[in-house]
């Protein structure tokens, strides 16, 4: 299927609004990360609302990639996020 210029011209506040609205919430997960690079273990699991066991037991399940940083198990904000959006259902 062609579009028309006139067509793409109908579909530009819609992308434009979809657009915007990633932004923001980019933008709002960023924030609350204060540009960390990237978080221990426990701390991971606070931000998730997890206890740390639970998201040890992830890690070595494979659900999550974790570096190990000297003898510290740390997480990158994308792998947090990553595996909140994984797990994200209609409620």
């Amino acid at each position: 299927m062609r579009l028309e210029p006139a067509d793409v011209e109908a579909f530009r506040p819609i992308i434009a609004e979809v657009v915007r609205a990633v932004l923001e919430q980019v933008d709002g997960d960023r924030a609350k990360l204060n540009g960390r690079l990237a978080f221990p273990e426990a701390e991971a699991a606070a931000l998730l609302g997890l206890r740390p066991h639970v998201l040890r037991d992830c890690r070595r399940r494979g659900e999550i990639p974790a570096s190990k940083v000297g003898s510290k198990i740390v997480y990158l904000p994308a792998d947090l996020i990553h595996m909140l959006d994984k797990q994200r259902r209609e409620v």
